[in-house]
């Protein structure tokens, strides 16, 4: 059952991608003239046993569904494809000359090419267009959490704002605002706001902090301290002589109530206790009620805290970054780390967040990192030099595991998720060139790797196989039609792009081909033609072959170890 499950999610995927690049071929040719021989969407022998076979033929073409659900092809009378001089092509007897590929201009020669790709790259585009037609869930652009002594919180950023415009760019989803941010490094930055309904203008200073780009590079990026999650109300009470300490509350405890009024995330117990210390008559305390931990049977208990202008003065500060668990043997371990303890600040400058913590720690290409953090009541300064560990990578499918430098610490509490809206255009001439810039830049993110690739800044082992993309179908649609669908998009990109490299046998290599042919004006001879496919053939297949290899290498591995464990 679990093969059929796989072959559930890829071979509809693959089938759908695979009949649309061919399709593209086999359309422009026949709208040039061309005689199409055979239309086969997989490999090998057709599907069936017998004489009843997924094989039928119409208008001089035959149409194929065969086993090897792995490729596809369009024959095209007078079209050379390797093993052509083996097994000469059976010519119908009904075909006229201009029927044949190479009577045919090398424009249109080149627009046949060309089809494949670009339906391959015209499909995402389609698919975008549905989806923004149904709606895409995505986080708005609500700010969820202010990062103490960040530039947002000198600017007077609450949770809760409502973010308009970056830079003079309006914005919709908090995407949108972390790509605008991120993308500028330094001076001034002026955001547009909506709290209480009222627009305003805040101009902040930008800063930055480095952090990995989706190809593990380390950079620049721009930072405010802001963000879309939410705090919970898991506190921090760096001060043991501090109002908070003497109370009894403790660094790790959760606040589920101020008063007689229930909160549930950081900015919820921030208003509560701000609208008391503000009342008139003001009292002098509130009953705080809490849980001593983050598990839902911890114990709860109520303590009495005095009421001062803030929850700061009284002692206690959010614990964004609190030690859930040391793993054994890291970093933080041999450091003196411990469970439950509240990390204050990186370098001498405050963290805010986990994510900044993270983003700190493994952009440090492990260098050693300064590190100050709070225990029963003290400060402590600790050194200590992220080692690189080996993390479970994309939908956490063996073999893709990746490299990234940590501490080995876990966070106590997760944060919460942000104010989601959806984002849905029905209007086909706004969708349309919605759909367009986004497959644009799913195209620009994949170039950018294959340069990568090609200039060996990435190893060959990121070279992956259909044994791979099925599992990630698989994994794809266990999260949901919609990453399903960006599955399927970014593969018939990759698909698109990589049919446009120069490499003989491949639509690229083709084309050049025929360019070569229009510029001189004359036919390559037959044997130029046939040793290049060759080439390109053997070229195709140790390509496949590395692209087996890393994916079987991954399960190999895994077999292994299984094996030893056994024995």
């Amino acid at each position: 059952m679990l093969v059929l499950d796989y072959l559930f999610a890829a071979i509809p995927m693959l089938g759908l991608l695979i009949f649309v690049h061919e399709l593209g071929h086999f359309v422009v040719a026949k709208a040039c003239g061309v005689r199409v021989l055979k239309f086969s969407l997989g490999f090998g022998s057709p599907i069936g046993f017998g004489q009843h076979r997924l094989r039928w033929e119409r208008g001089g073409t035959e149409y194929v569904i065969a086993w090897i659900p792995l490729g596809g092809f369009v024959r095209m009378l007078g079209e050379q494809l390797p093993g052509d001089e083996r097994e000469p092509v059976e010519i119908p007897d009904d075909v006229t000359p201009d029927e044949y590929l190479e009577s045919k201009p090398t424009w249109q020669k080149l627009s046949i090419m060309f089809a494949g790709p670009a339906m391959n790259l015209a499909l995402p585009v389609l698919l975008f267009s549905i989806m923004l037609w149904a709606g895409i869930p995505k986080v708005d652009a609500v700010v969820g959490m202010v990062e103490r002594a960040s530039p947002a919180a000198a600017a007077g950023l609450l949770p809760g704002d409502r973010i308009l415009s970056v830079a003079g760019e309006p914005v919709r989803f908090w995407d949108e605002v972390d790509r605008e941010i991120r993308r500028r490094t330094d001076g001034e930055l002026e955001l547009v706001i909506e709290r209480d309904g009222t627009p305003r203008v805040v101009a902040l200073d930008l800063g930055s902090r480095s952090a990995l780009d989706e190809y593990g590079d380390v950079r620049q990026i721009g930072w405010v301290g802001l963000d879309s999650q939410r705090m919970p109300t898991l506190v921090g009470v760096p001060d043991g002589d501090s109002p908070a300490a003497r109370a009894g509350v403790h660094s790790g405890d959760r606040i589920l109530r101020v008063g007689e009024r229930e909160v549930e995330d950081w900015e919820q117990l921030r208003a509560a206790y701000v609208a008391l210390a503000s009342s008139e008559p003001r009292p002098e305390s509130v009953e705080i009620g809490l849980a001593r931990g983050i598990e839902e049977d911890a114990p709860t208990l109520t303590v009495v805290l005095p009421l001062h202008e803030d929850l700061r003065a009284a002692g206690i500060i959010s614990a964004s970054v609190l030690v859930g668990k040391v793993l054994e043997g890291a970093p933080a371990e041999r450091a003196g780390l411990a469970e439950g303890d509240l990390i204050l600040s990186v370098d001498g400058l405050p963290v805010g967040s986990f994510r900044t913590f993270a983003d700190t720690v493994r952009s440090s290409q492990g260098r050693a990192l300064q590190i100050a953090f709070a225990r029963d009541g003290v400060v402590h300064d600790v050194q200590m030099s992220p080692e690189e560990r080996e993390v479970a990578g994309p939908f956490g499918i063996d073999g893709m595991e990746e490299k990234v430098y940590q501490v080995g610490i876990a966070h106590a509490m997760a944060t919460l998720p942000g104010v989601m809206a959806v984002d849905q255009e029905r209007n086909p001439i706004v969708a349309l060139p919605r759909a367009v810039e986004m497959t644009a830049a799913y195209t620009g993110m994949l170039l950018r790797g294959l340069g990568k690739l090609l200039t060996f800044q990435l190893g060959a082992d990121q070279v992956r196989g259909p044994i791979t993309i099925i599992q990630i179908a698989r994994k794809s649609l266990d999260l949901g039609w919609q990453a399903y669908l960006i599955t399927m998009i970014f593969i018939s990109i990759n698909l698109g792009v990589l049919n446009l490299l120069p490499i003989p046998i491949l639509d690229g290599g083709q084309i050049l081909i025929a360019s070569i042919e229009g510029i001189k004006r004359s036919p390559i001879s037959l044997r130029t033609r046939e040793l290049v496919q060759q080439a390109g053939f053997m070229v195709l297949v140790l390509l496949m072959g590395l692209a087996f290899w890393n994916d079987l290498s991954a399960q190999f591995e895994k077999f292994i170890e299984w094996l030893g464990t056994e024995l």
